[in-house]
């Protein structure tokens, strides 16, 4: 069971957060706020965070960026009524993983925590299993059916990436952007060609599929196999 903490100086939206985490079937630690958070994790082990951003003594903004400067890569998604676009922005730049405005729908709550801590157990894994097929970030390799073979870089952290969030919507510059050198002269069409690649490589499989989504990008969707 996922351990998760609520971070928020307000007893009555706390009492809330752990009435619908736990129904989610979380354990649910509370910190009223950074400072408390950060005692508190050092004595319970925690999966994801809750943060709210007005809080005394420490902030949620200092909090997530205190997190980041030291390491810690624990999922935070910050819950607040402070909803504008530079509130937003300010709380990506300091390291939260996803942004929701009170008053937030608890089922779309749960959504995210779930999509946060399946990323995250990708991550520290480093291993993503779609049906018969298995990649394997250290080595590089996917394995089909117990047969293992090793990928060309670029290919392998695309497809690593399009499965690590399946049905998520990548564009083209995102892809860039990431896995390729942002001061390099190659343009976004060094993505499709690799796309291209990818698809051919994997044109039988049963697992999943890369689908176009016209005018945005890519994204993988599990196949028969992967459904089972």
């Amino acid at each position: 069971m996922f351990n998760i903490m609520v971070v928020d100086d307000n007893l009555n939206t706390c009492k809330l957060m752990k009435a619908v985490l736990a129904r989610g079937g979380y354990n649910v630690s509370i910190a009223h706020d950074g400072k408390e958070a950060l005692a508190l994790m050092e004595r319970v082990h925690t999966d994801l965070i809750v943060l709210d951003v007005m809080m005394p003594n420490m902030d949620g903004f200092e909090f997530a960026a205190l997190l980041r400067d030291s390491g810690v890569e624990i999922p935070v998604i910050m819950v607040t009524a402070r909803g504008t676009p530079v509130d937003k922005r300010r709380g990506f730049i300091a390291g939260t993983d996803d942004y929701m405005v009170k008053p937030v729908d608890e089922e779309e709550l749960l959504l995210r925590i779930a999509a946060l801590l399946r990323r995250a157990r990708i991550v520290s894994e480093k291993r993503i299993a779609v049906g018969s097929t298995v990649f394997d970030y250290e080595s590089m390799t996917v394995t089909v059916d117990g047969v293992a073979e090793t990928l060309p870089q670029k290919e392998f952290l695309l497809i690593f990436k399009l499965l690590s969030s399946m049905g998520k919507i990548h564009t083209r510059r995102q892809l860039m952007d990431e896995l390729w050198d942002m001061d390099s002269e190659t343009d976004e069409r060094t993505v499709d060609v690799h796309i291209n690649r990818l698809r051919e490589r994997f044109r039988d499989s049963r697992d999943f599929s890369i689908v176009t989504v016209r005018g945005l990008g890519y994204k993988t969707v599990a196949g028969e196999g992967a459904q089972k």
